[in-house]
């Protein structure tokens, strides 16, 4: 009897584990061919590796009961890492330029509602709900504004589900917000400043004019650092020529010094240079540029040098490179010691063939990761790797 208490109770378990969304394992073509026998629509999480909030969603939202029910009644699920296989080409066709993002499918390929980020599971459970509305779709959104539409919760909303996949969209639905305006708040502002991409916007006139209420919020520096940043980046769009991937130097150090020192913009120069050639896998001059940017770390956070270390990992081969790398990540856990920069030199070690400190530095991120409620299951697999060997 005991035992069997025991098997049910197990039973019971394994139960309310499996409650939440069942993701499709097979090609994004056979799920179309789904969808469209099934006459439902797909749900496509679109993720990335390193995404933090994508692995939130997958230990906090996906395995609600709730959730799960809704989304296998409705929806044929796909979990899709968008930087990698067919993922990347999935990512250009569907504009897909932050994580996560949600799309809705239907059965024919084509995008019927889409939104992003992390979301409790109540919300999550209503952009399901929405996705089955056609008067909810964002379609139907999109042609309610050019009707006219000037509601200010409405322009919030359309304003956020399309900010970072139809921009020069996003940014009309925004000016039309600002107009109505007349007192600013913390989420006004926050969107202001993440929408105001460029000096060419129409909101960076917005961004101008509510200078005095944006500063009762923000620190005058800050607002000056995002204005700065905002010029910076039009210059960057202006300088390369995304067909031949060629730069123009010569203009972008003419304009960004019109508000930095030369210094300032050699190095940032130097630093764009690098970000593009590793986006377009030109791996040997992202490995350049980067071991010149990065030879004095003193003034560099560990952030930042942790992200530098883990792109050398999962790009570079060169196993000179690979110790600066090590360098880095070194660095970095000196810092700020955490689950992230421990695991990236235990990866590091690993390539290069350390296997005694890989172990070392596996077993510390777990334990760091543990100790924090975060999920070590990547370093795990490593460490059983290395524990095998």
């Amino acid at each position: 009897m005991k035992k069997l208490t025991i098997f049910s109770a197990l039973f019971i378990g394994a139960m309310t584990l499996a409650q939440g969304i069942k993701f499709e394992d097979t090609n994004f073509s056979s799920i179309l061919a789904k969808a469209k026998k099934e006459n439902k629509l797909i749900f496509v999480d679109a993720y990335a590796s390193w995404c933090g909030p994508c692995k939130l969603m997958v230990k906090n939202v996906f395995p609600q009961k709730a959730v799960g029910d809704y989304y296998n009644s409705n929806f044929v699920n796909a979990k899709i890492d968008m930087e990698k296989g067919e993922g990347v080409d999935l990512a250009k066709k569907y504009n897909v330029k932050a994580f996560p993002t949600y799309l809705f499918i239907d059965g024919n390929g084509e995008v019927v509602h889409r939104t992003l980020g992390y979301v409790e599971e109540k919300d999550f459970i209503q952009f399901a709900k929405d996705a089955g509305d056609p008067a909810k779709r964002l379609g139907t959104l999109k042609q309610k504004f050019e009707a006219g539409e000037k509601d200010p919760e409405f322009l919030k909303n359309l304003a956020g589900l399309t900010m970072y996949n139809d921009a020069e969209f996003s940014a009309k639905v925004m000016e039309r917000y600002f107009n109505g305006k007349t007192e600013l708040d913390k989420e006004d502002v926050q969107m202001l400043l993440a929408g105001t991409q460029s000096t060419d916007s129409p909101l960076y006139k917005t961004f101008q004019a509510k200078k005095a209420e944006i500063t009762k919020i923000l620190p005058a520096d800050r607002y000056e650092a995002f204005d700065k940043n905002i010029k910076l980046n039009t210059i960057i769009k202006k300088s390369y020529n995304a067909e031949t991937k060629k730069w123009n130097d010569q203009y972008f150090m003419t304009e960004a010094q019109k508000f930095m020192t030369k210094d300032e913009a050699v190095k940032i120069q130097t630093k764009v240079k690098a970000g593009r050639a590793l986006k377009d896998k030109d791996i040997s001059t992202y490995e350049k540029l980067t071991i010149d940017l990065y030879r004095d770390q003193s003034a560099v956070s560990s952030e930042e040098l942790n992200s530098i270390a883990w792109n050398f990992f999962e790009n570079v081969s060169n196993k000179e490179s690979l110790q600066k790398a090590v360098t880095w990540a070194q660095e970095s856990v000196k810092k700020q010691e955490n689950s992230a920069n421990t695991d990236t030199l235990a990866n590091l070690y690993n390539k290069i063939g350390d296997k005694k400190n890989a172990r070392i530095w596996a077993e510390k991120s777990v334990q760091l990761a543990k100790s924090t409620g975060e999920d070590a299951s990547d370093t795990e697999k490593l460490l059983k790797s290395l524990q095998v060997q």
